[in-house]
Formats: structure tokens, sequence, C-alpha cells
């Protein structure tokens, strides 16, 4: 009986999954063409959040992954991904890239290469958001005026474990690993293993 039962839900599940992936295309497409990203393949289980501003520029390269809902990757935390680039922002994916329940907030620049992978719930970000002076946070127009952006920059096959925060300023070279939980704050060559808060040298990948 217990077997029925387990069957009968694994049953459910893929027939919900295969009523579901053509709405998620078809959704997926519409929110990024309307956005005014330049995409090419792509898949997406379930819905992202994608925020482009006016002078904003996102460039998205091919066999882009994202996992947008619990089903897709349950791992906790279900979010939807987002892709938030301001006026002045430049976002640009390489190709085979996948992420799960993401954040990417680009005010300056961020770059992403090839084959990067990006655990569940990693968020890249290239600002401060406010100034670092609370006299200035105390006005909008000063605060906004005072908030320091710097590029970000991901190499090729980087792998970033799940609930990672990268900072503004970062680089992470080629084939770099970032361990679960970590915030990184400053630059990290490739071959590297770093994890921690902050991130800290574990080994050099072998």
């Amino acid at each position: 009986m217990q077997l029925l039962f387990v069957y009968t839900l694994k049953f459910i599940r893929k027939t919900k999954n295969a009523i579901l992936k053509p709405f998620d295309k078809i959704c997926a497409f519409f929110i990024l063409y309307s956005s005014g990203v330049k995409f090419n393949s792509f898949q997406s289980k379930g819905i992202p959040k994608i925020n482009v501003a006016l002078g904003g520029k996102c460039e998205i390269g091919n066999l882009f992954k994202m996992n947008n809902r619990e089903s897709s990757n349950p791992i906790g935390r279900f979010n939807a991904c987002s892709l938030f680039v301001g006026p002045k922002g430049n976002l640009i994916i390489g190709s085979n890239v996948g992420m799960s329940s993401s954040a990417i907030v680009c005010n300056d620049s961020i770059e992403i290469g090839n084959n990067v992978n990006l655990g569940g719930n990693v968020v890249i970000y290239d600002t401060d958001f406010h100034s670092l002076d609370p006299k200035k946070r105390q006005v909008r127009e000063s605060d906004v005026r005072n908030t320091k952006t710097a590029a970000v920059k991901i190499g090729n096959s980087v792998f970033i474990g799940a609930h990672s925060t990268i900072l503004k300023g970062v680089e992470i070279g080629d084939n770099s690993i970032i361990g679960a939980g970590s915030v990184v704050t400053k630059k990290i060559p490739e071959n590297e293993i770093w994890a921690g808060n902050p991130a800290k040298f574990i080994r050099s990948i072998q």
C-alpha cells in the first residue's frame, strides 16, 4: 500500500512538471524579452523576476538555466531567481550558466563567465545600496549620490556554494570554488577554494 502511494505521488509530480514546463518557458521568454534582455537558448523551471531599468544592459549566453520554484531544486529558502539591472548597470552572463533562487543586483558592472554554477540562494551585489556615512543616509538624494559601487567579475568554470554572498569589487578566478554560506569581499585567484565569513583561502585545486 505504501509503495502505491509513493508511485502515485511521483506520477503526480512528473505530470505536474510536464504540464508546467511549456508554461514556464513561455512566461520566462516574455519576461526576458520585454525587459530588453539579449538572450539565446535557456531553460526555466518556474517564473523569474527580471527588472532592467532604462539605460541598463543585460546579456545572457547559450544554455542558461534557472530554477525558480521549490520542486525544481528543493534545497531550502525557495525564491524565484531575481535579476535587477540599474540605469547605468551592465550585466553579462556567459554560456552554460545555472542558478537556483539566486539574486543579482547590478548598478555598475557584473560579468559572469562560462560554465558557472551558482548554488541555491547565492546573491551577487556590485553596490553597497546605501552610503556608509550615517549623516548622508538621512537624506535620500545624498544617500543615493554617495553610495559606492564597484564591478564584479566571475571567471569561467567557477562554482559558488549555496547561500553565499558576493560583494562589490570582487573578482573570482577561473575554476575556483566558494564554499557554502561564504561572504566574499576580496579578489580570489584562479584554481583555489575559499570559504567562510569573510571568505578565506582553504586550499588550491590540484
